[in-house]
């Protein structure tokens, strides 16, 4: 069985050095740069390839794919100027972190907050008091 491997590694090794002559390998994107390995020990090791192939795939785990969603529901709040439009995307982005802090199942101590709750509060009751996010 060895031998069928060093044949095997031999031709690769011809095709390699051919392709490498011809210049195949010749600005090919990210010549030159340092390669970007990704730290995937916060995976279980049977996780892994299914992570990569849905990554490969342009895929996001759930938590990964909601943090996103979070995020840029975020950033559309920061250009909302009416205020029925930015409660309703408050009242999403709310709800989209309720849902990453039930499926993570953590303590709650370590849940991501809500945020414009405060000032929703604020504005519902007519205070004068500011708060923070």
């Amino acid at each position: 069985m060895s031998n069928i491997f060093t044949v095997f590694e031999k031709l690769a090794e011809q095709k390699i050095q051919e392709a490498m002559a011809r210049g195949e390998f010749d600005n090919l994107p990210g010549k030159g740069q340092p390669l970007h390995l990704e730290d995937d020990s916060h995976l279980p090791p049977d996780l892994r390839i299914a992570y990569k192939i849905l990554k490969n795939a342009d895929c996001l785990p759930p938590e990964l794919q909601l943090r996103k969603d979070i995020q840029t529901t975020e950033e559309l709040l920061e250009g909302i100027k009416d205020t029925q439009q930015k409660y309703r995307q408050m009242k999403k982005l709310n709800y989209l972190i309720m849902k990453l802090n039930m499926m993570r199942r953590v303590s709650p101590l370590l849940e991501e907050h809500q945020r414009y709750y405060p000032k929703v509060l604020e504005k519902i009751s007519g205070g004068n008091k500011k708060t923070e996010e």
